[in-house]
């Protein structure tokens, strides 16, 4: 199993934090509604960042981190703003 902390930029605009040891599965799950609870109501979710995590404990600790990081840090994180990417799908 790899796991991994990934970030998704809902439709709304807002970003969503999670981890999975299965990312096309989960990405999938959160696109048919089926996920968390937040992105249901924010479909579709896309991808903006990715990190492969040693374990589930590691990828735990790092989703803590950027749940905590600002909306800006995290758009730096992605490396792109959330609004420019909603505009290019």
């Amino acid at each position: 199993m790899n796991w991994a902390c990934y970030l998704v930029c809902c439709a709304d605009g807002t970003l969503y934090c999670g981890i999975t040891n299965n990312l096309e599965k989960r990405l999938a799950a959160h696109n048919a509604g089926e996920a968390a609870k937040y992105t249901r109501g924010r479909r579709p979710v896309q991808l903006m960042h990715v990190e492969p995590c040693a374990d589930k404990s590691v990828a735990l600790k790092r989703e803590r981190q950027i749940k905590k990081l600002s909306r800006g840090e995290k758009q730096a994180l992605c490396g792109i703003t959330c609004e420019q990417s909603m505009r290019v799908t």
